[in-house]
């Protein structure tokens, strides 16, 4: 167990470093990243649907990924919804059109590309905002903010842990972790809005949120990783395995370390698109 803990520990601080060092380089070297991210957690949801048997369809989703990286990078965020709903009508079309079409083909044929597509194109989003302080604001927020509260969730429920959150679906999280992360993603959020304003000048920075709206992006990060990781959980638990993947000792597959941070990047997407629109 020891053991286990230790792994778990260093890998994630090897993790925080390279996120560190990709956020830091920005334009095309964290792109590149991110696209790779992306696609290993798209096939790692896709290949985890097909070990339970389900006969997803995977082509529109893969199409419809490509087809948004160029268009996001160059900076049109106002395709990402059309491509979403023409890829959702194209997937449902293939599947009615082919075999026995059952309800369940559509549904989890659509799961990877709300899960994972879109979010991840929301990610990619962020790099494109118009301040180079601000891309690092947002990035740090979808990043730090769900992470950093599963690192408290993982540190406050192995200790005080007593009280079961939701057994059926993951039967290691616990009450008292759940409060745990929503302390430490509060801290990290008005952590990132403090350092930032710092650096950028503070009041003279006129583009420089309030700190009440990372209040609320704390609070709301929180809960929404902890949902995002839970409805991960309950996917693998659908699916009979344990891990999406391998390729992190001590945290599983890529899918294992964004399923908190996708949902969170559809959240600060949003916040982007309403403080700073595209012009």
């Amino acid at each position: 167990m020891k053991s286990n803990k230790k792994t778990r520990i260093i890998t994630g601080a090897i993790l925080i470093v390279g996120l560190g060092l990709a956020i830091w380089a920005g334009g095309w070297i964290a792109s590149i990243l991110f696209i790779l991210a992306i696609g290993i957690a798209l096939y790692e949801m896709m290949r985890a649907l097909r070990t339970r048997g389900h006969q997803n369809v995977r082509w529109p989703i893969w199409l419809a990924t490509i087809l948004s990286i160029p268009i996001i990078l160059l900076g049109d965020n106002r395709l990402l919804l059309p491509i979403v709903v023409v890829t959702s009508m194209i997937t449902i079309t293939y599947v009615l059109f082919h075999g026995e079409p059952q309800l369940e083909d559509i549904t989890v044929s659509l799961l990877p590309l709300f899960s994972v597509s879109l979010p991840g194109m929301c990610l990619l989003a962020q790099i494109n905002a118009p301040y180079r302080w601000l891309q690092v604001m947002l990035l740090c927020t979808t990043f730090l903010v769900p992470n950093m509260g599963d690192m408290f969730a993982y540190f406050v429920g192995s200790r005080y842990g007593r009280r079961k959150l939701i057994p059926a679906v993951s039967p290691n999280k616990t009450v008292a972790g759940a409060v745990g992360s929503l302390v430490g993603s509060e801290i990290t959020a008005l952590a990132i809005w403090g350092i930032v304003y710092a650096c950028t000048g503070g009041a003279a920075n006129q583009q420089m949120p309030p700190i009440w709206h990372f209040v609320i992006i704390g609070l709301l990060g929180g809960v929404i990783g902890m949902i995002g990781d839970l409805y991960a959980s309950l996917i693998k638990r659908h699916c009979g395995i344990k891990d999406y993947g391998t390729i992190f000792p001590g945290h599983g597959g890529m899918m294992d370390r964004l399923d908190s941070t996708l949902p969170v990047a559809l959240m600060i997407f949003l916040y982007q698109s309403m403080m700073w629109p595209a012009p």
